[in-house]
């Protein structure tokens, strides 16, 4: 396919690039069926894509060819083809929600005056498997491999909300009673959920609170959780919590997640 001009394709300088724009056109098509609920016809692909429809079926027709597409024989509406999902999965098996979480993670507690964390379920319930602490804030309660208890954890009640009630009910058998604490009411869960994260003080150490946020996968299921330990009353609490939301987000749309994360 040759190169086309940038007033052809509906944007650009004009300015010579060092990229093939006709590539990024057609990833830019490609993203807009991977978003869409469903298949497109020509003239929604062409609105969305900010082209003529001449140009879109050009490139349609290209990557139908190239089974990156597939076309509707009935409908004429396009989709993803099998060669973009086969690309898709590849991606996706590349992927570690845990690896992407950590980074994130890693980059906050340099940024906050917070210790920060990733913990992932096991069978005896959260468990912390990365932990970093920020040099303006080293006071901490936990550290890496520590099984915290599930109701008196901010990250105990993240997992809770969203973990199957038998896969929660295993680990409680494993926990003693005085150090899981009392099983959270419906209520408490669905708040969590709503809010897609759980803000909660320490009940060991009443200066400090725990904030945590679930990270899902590709499946839309929750992989691990990310958490924080700081300060309660601090005028960067808010900011803090806004910090770690955005983080689970990200590690979320990074782990091929389609689920709103709020």
């Amino acid at each position: 396919m040759k190169p086309d001009r940038s007033d052809d394709e509906g944007g650009g300088t004009g300015k010579r690039s060092k990229t093939i724009q006709s590539v990024s056109i057609a990833a830019r098509f490609l993203d807009i069926l991977a978003r869409a609920d469903g298949p497109l016809a020509l003239g929604e692909v062409a609105r969305q894509g900010r082209t003529g429809t001449s140009t879109a079926h050009r490139y349609m027709q290209s990557l139908v060819r190239e089974r990156l597409v597939a076309q509707d024989p009935m409908t004429g509406r396009y989709d993803l083809g099998p060669t973009a999902l086969s690309i898709g999965m590849g991606a996706l098996r590349r992927v570690e929600p845990v690896e992407v979480s950590a980074r994130l993670m890693k980059t906050l507690s340099s940024e906050i005056a917070a210790s920060c964390g990733v913990a992932i379920w096991t069978d005896q319930g959260p468990t912390i498997i990365r932990w970093y602490r920020s040099s303006d804030f080293s006071i901490s309660t936990v550290s890496l491999g520590d099984v915290l208890p599930l109701d008196n954890t901010a990250c105990g009640l993240v997992f809770q909300a969203y973990l199957p009630r038998e896969t929660v009910a295993a680990a409680r058998k494993r926990q003693p009673a005085t150090f899981r604490g009392s099983p959270p009411s419906k209520e408490t869960l669905d708040a969590a959920r709503q809010a897609v994260g759980v803000e909660l003080n320490e009940h060991l150490f009443s200066l400090l609170t725990g904030k945590a946020a679930p990270v899902f996968d590709a499946q839309n299921e929750i992989a691990c959780v990310v958490t924080t330990v700081s300060f309660v009353k601090t005028a960067e609490a808010d900011d803090h919590w806004n910090a770690l939301r955005a983080m689970a987000r990200q590690a979320s749309l990074e782990s091929g997640s389609s689920r709103d994360c709020g």
